[in-house]
């Protein structure tokens, strides 16, 4: 007991390290500072109803243990036993309602489309005025300072939205779209998760959020919206040529090519992206490789057939081409 109380009160104490990514308890963002806040009020209303309780129970049956008159009797237990929660229960109540409609206000003019698929995200920058989005996939870059609204949706089946260090978590829906909005404030690089089960691979299913500074994300938001670029070396063109062999067009786009679909993640500009799979893999080209070759090794239930097949060369090639593409 002395062991698991002391390991959660390093966690509650910790600075900012690698588990403050993913923490509510160490917020990055205004709206991450509500629930946080939040969680205190209700921790503290919780902790108080049960020494009040307790403390009521140890008195009469340890430190005064005398018997009570019916009246006594009585008023303990409808003040102790009801009235004294209902207090609390709705002080705890009100605190929670006020707060809520806090994570539904307007953003500052971006807006981010996500769509949960199975078992990554398809995300879409709308910039202000814009007529059609920005594609990306897999990671959420977000300005610092500015609130951008973020709409939810889902392919097949239920997901649910959860950056722990930025907001609250917010389910997405087939054939339904919901809405919040988020503000964060310090840059860094915080871990995102589907916090509902949709599935085989749904504890692979996370990505990374990115928070830049406004003038960073504009320039990087610019970056994504041109084409990709042509192979740099002709080992990258011969991963290129591979690429189209296979038949990899027919399910990914890459902007400024001949491939146009998409069924699979957008590839324009993979290489600048943090992770691979759904953070299951770091973006290197021995994990572009290794995912290639078999996905379902990395991602069980992945929809993206495998590619063994292929040489070493032809792999490497391929996974060449694809890490270039920033």
């Amino acid at each position: 007991m002395r062991r698991a109380a002391g390991v959660l009160w390093a966690m509650l104490l910790s600075g900012p390290a690698a588990a403050a990514r993913q923490s509510v308890i160490h917020p990055a963002g205004e709206d991450a500072a509500l629930v946080a806040g939040l969680f205190w009020w209700l921790l503290g209303g919780a902790v108080l109803l049960w020494l009040l309780m307790n403390g009521l129970f140890l008195y009469l049956t340890r430190l005064n243990p005398v018997p009570l008159s019916r009246r006594l009797a009585e008023m303990l237990i409808i003040g102790g036993g009801v009235l004294l929660p209902t207090v609390v229960l709705a002080v705890l109540l009100g605190v929670t309602l006020q707060k809520i409609p806090m994570h539904m206000r307007p953003g500052d003019g971006l807006r981010v489309h996500v769509t949960g698929e199975e078992w990554w995200w398809r995300v879409e920058y709308w910039p202000e005025g814009a007529d059609a989005p920005i594609v990306s996939a897999n990671e959420i870059r977000l300005p610092a300072g500015q609130r951008t609204d973020v709409t939810l949706g889902s392919a097949r089946v239920i997901h649910s939205f959860w950056i722990p260090a930025l907001g609250g978590k917010l389910d997405m829906f087939p054939g339904r779209e919901t809405r919040m909005s988020l503000l964060p404030q310090i840059p860094g690089t915080y871990r995102g998760q589907c916090a509902e089960f949709c599935g085989l691979s749904h504890a692979l299913m996370a990505f990374e959020a990115v928070v830049m500074e406004p003038a960073d994300f504009q320039a990087w938001l610019t970056a994504q919206a041109a084409p990709a670029l042509p192979p740099a070396d002709a080992r990258a063109a011969r991963g290129r040529a591979v690429f189209f062999a296979e038949g990899c067009g027919g399910c990914h786009a890459i902007r400024g090519t001949a491939a146009t679909a998409g069924a699979g993640p957008d590839l324009t500009h993979l290489g600048s992206r943090t992770t691979l799979a759904s953070a299951t893999l770091p973006m290197t080209e021995a994990a572009l490789a290794e995912w290639i070759a078999d996905p379902e090794s990395a991602k069980p239930g992945a929809l993206m057939p495998g590619y063994g097949h292929l040489s070493g060369a032809e792999l490497g090639d391929l996974a060449h081409y694809l890490k270039g593409l920033r």
